[in-house]
């Protein structure tokens, strides 16, 4: 990865569409696949795309964030930064310096703002955004090198979908060549099928300038709603760079279910092997098509069943008891469920909370 890329992730999510799964949990450590959390992703991208460090930005829980990742991602060559607090971590003491002066973070865009100092240092060319509740493996390496080579102000990744998920999103349109002509959040009515990704390149001076020149103003604090459609206004060359293969916005846990369905297919278009691996890394995990017990679904090594799993996903200490029938469900880390529990199409919390999804079999929540 060439020098001047200052890569920072954007990771402020509370969680709140995601009913109890999201309780007492920040949203970028929701565990995803069996195999890691919903951060991990655009970490795990980023160290397999030759960048040496990630600057984390956060608002919500930030210290609770900051102490899982310098456990969890503390490996040679790689790792996250974490702005005024970092000296704290490299050091050892523990001894967090004050808040940074100035009106509370208010969205994507004061993140990078209020820590500018981090962000647009000595020798930084490029800003490139990622954030922390997508799921989806992606050299970023190709992405910055056509940024480069154009001479673009800022060259966003954008994936065609089905038109009518498209107003769940940020709809981006272009012209014949390649230049972003359109950016809408979330429209009412979409008129194109192109999504943007969720992760982009600025020129950092150019964004610089437009952090400044919106910030004080009567804004939303937000890069898709403020920023780009600002600079979009601006005349600046925005280029399109389009993401193949798969890639997924974990908003809601309607979404988050059946993201964990897809993995179990026969070609399913990321494969478990493509998942990181952060949580219990020493367990092995296997998709089983059939065996004693356990039809079409995701297990660990150490998974303790008497019963019977059909597509799921079942995370390290789960343990289902004697007659207990589990079909079309996520069952999180060292989730019990008891004997002769029936659950289906739901996520089975931590501590046995049964999180149901909405579908013909079933409605509404309970507890096995």
């Amino acid at each position: 990865m060439a020098d001047g890329v200052r890569a920072v992730l954007l990771a402020g999510g509370e969680g709140r569409r995601m009913g109890r799964l999201g309780h007492g949990r920040l949203k970028p450590l929701v565990p995803f696949g069996g195999s890691c959390r919903l951060i991990d992703f655009s970490l795990a991208n980023a160290a397999d795309s030759g960048l040496d460090e990630v600057l984390l930005l956060s608002q919500y829980e930030e210290r609770q964030l900051m102490d899982d990742l310098h456990r969890t991602w503390r490996r040679p060559g790689f790792r996250v930064h974490f702005g005024p607090y970092d000296r704290a971590y490299r050091d050892g003491t523990g001894h967090r310096p004050p808040p940074p002066a100035g009106p509370p973070e208010r969205g994507t865009a004061d993140a990078l703002i209020r820590k500018a100092p981090y962000v647009f240092g000595p020798g930084t060319s490029e800003v490139l955004v990622l954030h922390a509740d997508h799921v989806y493996r992606y050299d970023y390496g190709p992405l910055i090198a056509r940024h480069r080579a154009s001479g673009a102000a800022l060259t966003v990744a954008h994936q065609r979908i089905d038109r009518r998920w498209v107003h769940l999103f940020g709809m981006v349109e272009f012209d014949a060549g390649g230049q972003l002509t359109r950016f809408v959040e979330k429209p009412a009515d979409p008129t194109s099928d192109l999504v943007f990704a969720a992760f982009c390149v600025f020129d950092a001076a150019v964004l610089h300038r437009y952090l400044e020149q919106l910030d004080g103003t009567d804004w939303q604090h937000d890069i898709s709603r403020d920023v780009i459609p600002a600079m979009l206004a601006g005349g600046e060359r925005i280029l399109g760079h389009e993401v193949h293969g798969h890639w997924e916005d974990i908003g809601t846990v309607d979404r988050y279910h059946r993201a964990h369905l897809a993995l179990l297919g026969d070609r399913p278009a990321l494969p478990l092997a493509r998942l990181p691996r952060t949580l219990a890394p020493g367990v092995p995990r296997s998709l089983v098509a059939d065996a004693p017990g356990v039809e079409r679904s995701i297990v660990p090594a150490d998974l303790v069943n008497h019963g019977r799993l059909a597509h799921s996903v079942a995370f390290p200490g789960v343990r289902i008891g004697a007659g207990a029938h589990v079909t079309r469900s996520v069952l999180l880390p060292g989730a019990t469920v008891p004997d002769g529990a029936a659950i289906d199409s739901a996520i089975v919390l931590e501590d046995g909370f049964v999180q149901q999804m909405e579908t013909p079999y079933a409605r509404g929540e309970a507890r096995v």
